[in-house]
């Protein structure tokens, strides 16, 4: 560990993890939850019921004014402008050399009031990003990321159990879209439905000060549905049965939107940084892609290890790799060439020195 306990950043609701019996290690600059009873069955849980993850040390920033809409276009991939009251995006935050600052999602409240949702690793990084442009575009924007405190309540079974804590309709939201209103007794609370589980479900925005009785209040509600705590752990292998991007693993500074396969959020309706590179990217193709393949022989591919073709020459690499817990195999993304990522391609994954070989395979990996 290179940082100590003292310097990591605390959620208003470590010391509740830590009562829950929590392993906690550090995440992002934070002091965060891995796991409580169990990777497996807090899986498990969520795929089949509910569970609910502290994910506090996410980023918020409100940009809001006449200017909000010009500086999101400027700054983000998608096409914000089809954006409504209530409906979120997701998007990426292109650089000028063709790689990604950071992927997020982009709320829409009213027509000069938008929310970011940030990761962690990148709030200062996004900001001073942002900010540049903001420079001669002149939105008001406002870093709130340490004023707020954040659950996904996650589950087939979680908009059921939290309706039971409000009279907005919950149990009926669409896939990403978003309310405002009162929520377990609090007001101009946020409730959205963006998920990074595939299991179904809703995230809480609250104030800090509200963390303990939000928490109570959530855990009380879902009580009759088998609701459980569960740490970073499990969210892992929930979102990359999914095939979701995880930044610093899956995409990053180097990796381009489209190689990504994130080409459905690189919209050229509109100019963007770099969008004018990214277009010729486009017209050209690009010469690497971000599959996902499952193991044939069997070891876990981790992030990291190289992949390989039938002869041990390295063409690519493992950016995400675990032992599925619902699909019980091993799966993984990683980069290869383009000529080499059509679905079927056996490819090589070195593990200690061992070419263990897997197939490339359609994402998600998981089907319901």
């Amino acid at each position: 560990m290179t940082e100590t306990t003292e310097q990591l950043k605390k959620t208003a609701l470590s010391a509740i993890h830590e009562k829950a019996g929590a392993k906690m290690v550090p995440f992002a600059g934070y002091y965060m939850p891995v796991q409580y009873k169990g990777l497996m069955e807090e899986h498990h849980c969520v795929r089949n019921a509910v569970g609910v993850f502290d994910v506090s040390h996410m980023g918020e920033f409100w940009v809001r004014g006449p200017k909000a809409l010009e500086l999101i276009q400027q700054v983000t991939s998608n096409d914000a402008s089809k954006l409504f009251d209530g409906k979120v995006q997701y998007s990426c935050l292109p650089n000028l050399e063709g790689g990604i600052v950071d992927d997020l999602l982009v709320y829409r409240f009213g027509e000069e009031e938008y929310f970011l949702v940030v990761n962690a690793s990148n709030i200062d990084k996004d900001w001073n990003w942002i900010q540049q442009f903001n420079q001669n575009i002149g939105a008001e924007m406002t870093n709130v990321s340490d004023e707020y405190s954040l659950l996904a309540v996650q589950g087939p079974l979680a908009l059921k159990a939290m309706q039971k804590l409000t009279s907005m309709n919950v149990v009926n939201m669409e896939y990403y879209t978003v309310q405002r209103g009162t929520f377990a007794g609090m007001d101009n609370i946020i409730v959205s439905t963006t998920g990074y589980t595939g299991a179904g479900g809703c995230e809480i925005y609250f104030p800090n000060a509200c963390a303990e009785a939000m928490w109570n209040a959530v855990m009380e509600a879902g009580a009759e549905f088998g609701i459980q705590p569960i740490g970073l752990g499990a969210r892992d292998t929930l979102r990359l049965e999914m095939g979701f991007c995880l930044y610093g693993n899956d995409i990053d500074d180097t990796t381009s939107p489209l190689e990504a396969g994130l080409g459905w959020i690189t919209k050229f309706t509109k100019n963007f940084n770099n969008s004018e590179n990214l277009k010729a990217q486009k017209a050209n193709g690009v010469t690497r892609k971000l599959v996902g393949f499952e193991m044939i022989d069997k070891g876990i591919p981790r992030h990291g290890y190289e992949l390989t073709d039938a002869t041990g020459k390295v063409i690519g690499v493992v950016t995400s790799g675990t032992q599925s817990p619902s699909l019980s195999k091993a799966i993984g993304m990683g980069y290869v060439p383009s000529e080499l990522s059509a679905l079927g391609n056996e490819v090589y994954v070195s593990v200690r020195g061992k070419l263990l070989k897997a197939v490339v395979v359609g994402i998600p990996f998981y089907k319901d």
